[in-house]
């Protein structure tokens, strides 16, 4: 099972001893015993995609924030998941890097048939491309529906008034 899900932090976790497209190529080889050939061309598409071919040599501390997290959205891809969980991956950036990972994210939610759940504090985002949201407090879940629902007449007080997390499922 865990094979079919893959994970994006809020800290990006690349090995900082490899290159961006070491990063991606390393974990195919190790666990899905991807010949090192194909490993590489399915790592550089993903950089393609994530809009980083031009970064597969930098080390991760020669890219800004966004271009880091980016890489670990490109390496979890690498390993075919069914499901993409993603958690505050805007949270630990900058403002400005923000932009760039949600446009990924956009992205994937549009071309991909993967499905996405993401915990996020970014309700535009969440409104705009969730299919699904959950509220939760305190480890519960308050109210779920559909982002109108939520976000414009929610039927719970505890939902109108505060948000906390939101989850967005982007399937």
């Amino acid at each position: 099972m865990r094979q079919n899900i893959g994970m994006v932090f809020q800290q990006f976790n690349l090995f900082p001893h490899l290159t961006a497209i070491a990063n991606i190529e390393q974990p195919q080889i190790l666990i899905k015993n991807t010949a090192k050939i194909d490993a590489k061309n399915r790592a550089q598409e993903l950089l393609q995609l994530v809009g980083l071919e031009d970064k597969q040599a930098h080390y991760p501390h020669q890219l800004s924030g966004g271009q880091q997290q980016r890489v670990a959205i490109a390496r979890a891809l690498a390993m075919d998941p069914k499901i993409m969980l993603f958690d505050e991956v805007t949270l630990a950036l900058d403002p400005e890097l923000v932009d760039e990972v949600l446009t990924v994210l956009r992205m994937l939610a549009s071309n991909s048939d993967t499905t996405m759940l993401t915990v996020t504090h970014e309700m535009n985002f969440a409104r705009d491309f969730a299919d699904r949201v959950l509220f939760f407090e305190n480890g519960q879940i308050v109210e779920s529906g559909p982002p109108e629902t939520i976000f414009t007449n929610p039927k719970e007080p505890r939902t109108r008034d505060s948000p906390k997390k939101i989850i967005g499922d982007l399937s």
